[in-house]
C-alpha cells in the first residue's frame, strides 16, 4: 500500500534552505509532517529560524510535484525508505541531531545490528593501509563476530573495506554522496551491484541530485552515525576521512585508527588523531575488540547467573526491565521509560555494570549482558 504521506516526507527535504534540524522542527512545531505544507505564512513565520524567504519556499507546492515524481522513481527501481519517525529507522543514526529526515536505499540490510564498524579512509591507499583493511575483517570473520560494515564506495580505503566485508560474509552499507539515479565512481558499478545484495546503498539525496564535492562532505554524517565507532584505516593531515572522525566523535562514538611511519604521507592523519587523543590506536582485532568490548564468540563463557547471586533494587530493577523489553538503549531513553533524572540512573547503570548485568555500548547505550 502506498504511503499517503510519503509526497510531505520528501517533500520536506527538498525545501531551499531547510536542512535536517529546521525541517524536524517544522514538524515539531505544527504538529505532523502534512501541515508543514498546511499552515499559512503568519504561523510559520512564527517558528524559530523560519523568515520571510524560508516560509515562502514551505509554502511554494511546486516542491510537492517534485516530490511526486521522485515516489515514481522509487516505484520503478524498487528503492526503499526510512522515514526518522520510523520503527525501522536506524535507532545510532536517530540518535544523532542532524540526521537525515528519511533515508532511501536499495538492498536488503538490518540497519541495527548490535555491531556497525564504520571504515574511511585516504582515495590513495597503500598496500599497507589495504593489508590492516583486509587483514581485520578477515580477523573478525575468523573470531566469528557478526559485523555491518559501512563506508562511502569511494576510491581507496572505501572500496576496499566494501569488497573485504563482501568477501568475508559481513553485510556492507555503501553511503552515497548523490541519488540513487546514478553510481559514482561508475567503475565500482560492479562492487555496488554486489552491495545491494549483501547490504545496501544508502542515501538521503533525491534521485537527479547532481555531483558535488560538498554532498560527499555532508554524507560523512550518515556514515558516522550508523555506526558504534569509526575506523580509520589511513589519511593525509585533510580529507574526508578526517571530517568523518570529527562527526564520529561529536557523536560520543568511538574513533580508533591504525597507525603508520613517521612521515607517509597518508599516515599523519591517522598519527594526529592518536597523538592529539581523538582515536585509540589499534594494530589487531584484539585491540579493537578491547576498545569497543566486543567479546568474540570463541571466547564467550556460559551465561552467567547473575540474579541468583546478585541483591538489586527496585529502581535498579525498573532499568533492568526496561532494558529487557527494550533491547539496548541510550542513556536518555532510559530516563524518559524509568522517569528518573540522568543522574541517578548513571549512578544506577554502573552499579549493575559493577555486577555484571548491564553492558555500557559505544555512544551512552546500554544492554543487558544476557
Amino acid at each position: 500500500m502506498r504511503d499517503k504521506l510519503l509526497k510531505y516526507k520528501i517533500g520536506i527535504t527538498l525545501i531551499p534552505g531547510i536542512g535536517s534540524i529546521n525541517a524536524k522542527k517544522l514538524i515539531a512545531y505544527t504538529g505532523n509532517i502534512e501541515a508543514v505544507f498546511s499552515e499559512k505564512k503568519k504561523n510559520l513565520l512564527k517558528i524559530p529560524g523560519i523568515g520571510d524567504s524560508l516560509a515562502a519556499n514551505i509554502i511554494n507546492h511546486s516542491i510537492l510535484e517534485r516530490a511526486e515524481k521522485e515516489i515514481e522513481f522509487i516505484e520503478r527501481y524498487g528503492i526503499k525508505y526510512s522515514y526518522y519517525l520510523d520503527k525501522d529507522y536506524p535507532s545510532r543514526l536517530k540518535n544523532c541531531e542532524d540526521s537525515p529526515v528519511i533515508l532511501f536505499y536499495k538492498g536488503d540490510v538490518e540497519f541495527n545490528q548490535t555491531k556497525v564498524l564504520s571504515i574511511v579512509g585516504t582515495r590513495n591507499a597503500t598496500d599497507y593501509g589495504k593489508e590492516c583493511c583486509n587483514k581485520l575483517l578477515s580477523d573478525l570473520q575468523s573470531r566469528r563476530h557478526d559485523v555491518l560494515i559501512v563506508s562511502g564506495l569511494a576510491y581507496g580505503i572505501d572500496i576496499c573495506a566494501h569488497r573485504a566485508a563482501l568477501k568475508n560474509g559481513f553485510d556492507t552499507v555503501a553511503v552515497l554522496g548523490h541519488g540513487l539515479g546514478t553510481l559514482y565512481p561508475a567503475v565500482h558499478k560492479a562492487t555496488a551491484k554486489d552491495i545491494t545484495k549483501q547490504g545496501a546503498l544508502v542515501t538521503d539525496f533525491v534521485s537527479d541530485t547532481k555531483l558535488d564535492r560538498n554532498n560527499f562532505v555532508k554524507r560523512n554524517r550518515i556514515i558516522a552515525g550508523l555506526a558504534d565507532a569509526t575506523l580509520v584505516v589511513e589519511s593525509a593531515i585533510k580529507g574526508g576521512a578526517l571530517i568523518t572522525a570529527d562527526i564520529a566523535q561529536s557523536y560520543n562514538r568511538d574513533v580508533l585508527a591504525f597507525p603508520g611511519r613517521v612521515g607517509d604521507q597518508y599516515s599523519r592523519g591517522c598519527n594526529w588523531l592518536v597523538k592529539t587523543n581523538k582515536a585509540a590506536l589499534i594494530e589487531s582485532v584484539e585491540d579493537l575488540e578491547y576498545q569497543l568490548g566486543w567479546e568474540s564468540p570463541l571466547n564467550a563463557s556460559a551465561p552467567k547467573q547473575t540474579e541468583l547471586f546478585v541483591e538489586i533494587s527496585e529502581d535498579e530493577q525498573r532499568i533492568v526491565q526496561t532494558l529487557r523489553e527494550s533491547g539496548e538503549l541510550p542513556i536518555d531513553l532510559i530516563c524518559i521509560h524509568v522517569d528518573m533524572p540522568v543522574s541517578k540512573v548513571s549512578a544506577l547503570l554502573l552499579n549493575l555494570e559493577f555486577a555484571g548485568m548491564v553492558r555500557s555500548l559505544p555512544g551512552k547505550v546500554y544492554r543487558l549482558t544476557r
